[in-house]
């Protein structure tokens, strides 16, 4: 680890050096991020999860940066032109752009204008015009350059050689390229346009057949949209620079004079901006603007399906689950409390409704059903509707996004899961598994799958993969998982787990039986002392031997817990029952060199709700009763309605018409709102009205706003 870097994340933070040292120790010894976050406070300083990422990620980056250095430097001297001066200017770069800006000229390249030029003997020429002094006239100097045999024909064509000289020095000048890019960056534009002939096919992009906007300004949504445009070839995309003022910057630093030689040169400042500097500085802004966006639109997709995952789950409760099916039936299947396959079956509600019923009641009667999931694809507000009108006694009827469920169906976990059965009877088991647990489900599915985010396919996929897979560990180790019942794929997103560990303890749990007790783990093949303790503290035990083993406390503050049960002359059973022994405690005893208050504090709140789901409390939902289509909808109607994703630009709700509609986020309050979810959730249950339906264009706008607020 180099200071350098410690001490620049910690400027850039604004944290201390300290902090940013001791994270990226734990990082570098194999430390995973909600560990580092949740068991050592005290080396970090109670860093979060954002910080330490942050710190992660900034880190690789910044060896990345150095690596590209290393490189250059390595070019510079194996090409012999690595000067002090030259070194110098590479070690003091700070960003890629820079680095790179100061390599360009030394940069191999393949032959250009001024490549050929110089072959032609004209740089001797270009150097003079450079000079631009006052006794230099340019064609007569020109004219001792004028060769037949070193396609030098004319005096026209030795300036034109010259001046391409000087455009390709111009273009590669390091400050001026910084200044043309602090230009671009502040008052750069889009222009987007429509292709010529594709007005028809290009009806989803009306907004920007005609198009301007400041680069500095353009959200996220709108350069996503404008590039899914472009590269569709429907529209044309440019980022254009204030010319006017770029070419004042370049004159003032390359213009010494006013004579002849110095209007050659200004002649070559024009074509090097034309032809060079201005596509150049365009395809960075280019990169730039899709980095900006492709991470705000991560972050979005990120916080959409951190709250999905942490949808309220019913519990541990038998469940039958319908995917409706309109030709072919719905399909049924029946989950005991811990999810396992118990039956499946077809009934047909609208063609043989008596003995879909009869079905139905006999099912939920053998099995205990406590609520039926109902997929809300095609035809589920049919099935719904059914359902409903046979008021099983206590039963609670669910309707669940299947978003993904076919795609689970198909994977390799739902057929190492289920090989014995067929494509539907998977979907139907998604569906009711995502009632009873939304996120032992959800991370079995590529979350591009799952129906959340906007422009996922378009985004840097590398990027959206590591911030996804972030996302799933983070919200899996929050929760917490029940060694002995969690599928192979929901422990591989536990901490310092791998995917054949987890798989290793699947293994396990089948040769020998449930675990008893944590210290079990290192039974497991190949998994060794690091990864238990990295995996140990988000791992449950219900039942277990130890009363810890159920809950987040680390198995290496045992034996600081049963210090505080034996120093109350009580065991640490009623340490866990009794809130008057927990109060009794006096934690700064209990602080030493290895321990301080932060993780004494969790410690004790731990004691007081041991394993605890930290999730919401699930709550039914309904649509309401009647609307089914959007043809159903009217202007000024107050509809229920369950939140399935947010973007920059608002929110979509499930109204119950296979149709989500579009509160934007001037509808979400009566107030300014700048991030939709400063106000609603990914599956928050809310209250809108109707503003109006396009059924031309599929479109249903909404509003939370109050009625005296609706525009006229």
């Amino acid at each position: 680890m180099q200071d350098h870097f410690v001490n620049r994340i910690a400027a850039e933070l604004g944290l201390p050096p300290q902090q940013i040292s001791a994270t990226a120790s734990l990082l570098d010894e194999g430390g995973t991020v909600p560990f580092i976050a949740r068991y050592r406070k005290e080396q970090t300083g109670s860093l979060d999860e954002v910080a330490v990422t942050t710190i992660r990620d900034r880190l690789a980056q910044l060896a990345d940066l150095e690596k590209r250095r290393e490189t250059i430097l390595k070019s510079l001297d194996d090409q012999g032109v690595l000067t002090d001066d030259l070194r110098h200017k590479v070690q003091a770069a700070e960003t890629l752009s820079v680095l790179e800006d100061v390599y360009l000229p030394f940069r191999p390249k393949r032959r250009t204008r001024a490549t050929m030029a110089r072959e032609r003997g004209l740089e001797p020429l270009a150097e003079q015009l450079f000079a631009q002094r006052g006794d230099c006239n340019p064609e007569l100097v020109a004219a001792a350059f004028v060769d037949a045999d070193k396609e030098v024909p004319s005096i026209e064509e030795a300036l034109a050689g010259a001046r391409d000289i000087l455009a390709e020095r111009f273009s590669e000048d390091a400050t001026v390229r910084t200044e043309l890019r602090r230009l671009y960056e502040r008052k750069g534009i889009f222009r987007s346009t429509l292709v010529r002939g594709k007005e028809s096919e290009a009806q989803k992009y009306r907004d920007y057949f005609e198009w301007e906007e400041p680069v500095g300004r353009a959200p996220s949504h709108r350069i996503l949209a404008m590039r899914r445009g472009e590269s569709e070839k429907l529209l044309t995309l440019r980022i254009l620079g204030p010319e006017g003022e770029c070419l004042g910057a370049l004159e003032r630093r390359f213009i010494k004079s006013e004579n002849a030689a110095a209007a050659q040169v200004r002649l070559a400042i024009g074509d090097g901006f034309k032809r060079l500097l201005s596509l150049a500085m365009e395809t960075e802004m280019r990169i730039e603007t899709r980095k900006r966006a492709d991470t705000e639109a991560i972050r979005v997709f990120a916080e959409n399906l951190r709250q999905l995952l942490l949808a309220s789950p019913l519990g541990e409760k038998p469940v039958l689950a319908l995917d409706p099916g309109l030709r072919t039936g719905c399909k049924l299947v029946c989950l005991d409390a811990q999810g396992g396959l118990v039956h499946d079956d077809v009934i047909f509600p609208d063609r043989k409704a008596q003995l879909a019923e009869q079905t139905l009641r006999t099912l939920c009667q053998r099995h205990q059903i406590a609520a039926i999931a109902i997929g809300n694809g095609t035809g589920g507000r049919e099935t719904e509707r059914f359902v409903r009108g046979l008021n099983l006694p206590n039963v609670q009827v669910v309707m669940v996004n299947e978003a993904g469920a076919s795609v689970y169906s198909a994977s390799e976990v739902a057929r190492q899961e289920f090989p014995d059965h067929d494509l539907t009877v998977r979907g139907s088991v998604s569906i009711g598994r995502r009632l009873t647990d939304p996120l032992a489900e959800l991370v079995k599915i590529d979350p591009k799958s799952i129906g959340v985010g906007q422009y996922q396919h378009d985004v840097d996929q590398t990027a959206l993969k590591n911030s996804l897979d972030d996302t799933v560990t983070s919200c899996v180790n929050s929760v917490g998982v029940e060694l002995n019942s969690a599928s192979g794929k929901l422990l591989s997103y536990v901490s310092g787990l791998s995917a054949q560990m987890a798989e290793n303890i699947v293994a396990y749990r089948r040769q020998h039986g449930a675990f008893s007790r944590r210290r079990q783990l290192l039974d497991v093949l190949r998994l060794g002392p690091k990864a238990f303790e990295q995996a140990a503290g988000f791992l449950r035990i219900r039942g277990a031997h130890h009363p810890l083993d159920a809950s987040a406390v680390h198995p290496e503050r045992y034996v600081l817990v049963d210090g505080m049960a034996k120093d109350l002359g009580c065991t640490v059973a009623d340490l866990i029952e009794r809130a008057d022994l927990r109060e009794r405690l006096q934690l700064e005893r209990y602080v030493d060199d290895g321990i301080g208050l932060p993780t004494l504090r969790d410690i004790l709140a731990e004691l007081a709700r041991p394993g605890r789901d930290p999730r919401e409390q699930f709550e039914a939902f309904e649509f309401m009763e009647g609307i089914e289509r959007m043809e159903d909808l009217q202007p000024g109607m107050q509809l229920p309605g369950i939140i399935t994703n947010i973007t920059a630009f608002g929110a979509f709700v499930d109204v119950g018409v296979h149709q989500d509609g579009l509160l934007h986020i001037s509808q979400l309050a009566d107030r300014y709102v700048k991030d939709p979810n400063e106000i609603v959730k990914v599956a928050e249950q809310v209250q809108v009205r109707v503003l109006s339906v396009d059924m031309d264009r599929r479109r249903i706008a909404l509003s939370m706003r109050r009625e005296k607020d609706k525009p006229a």
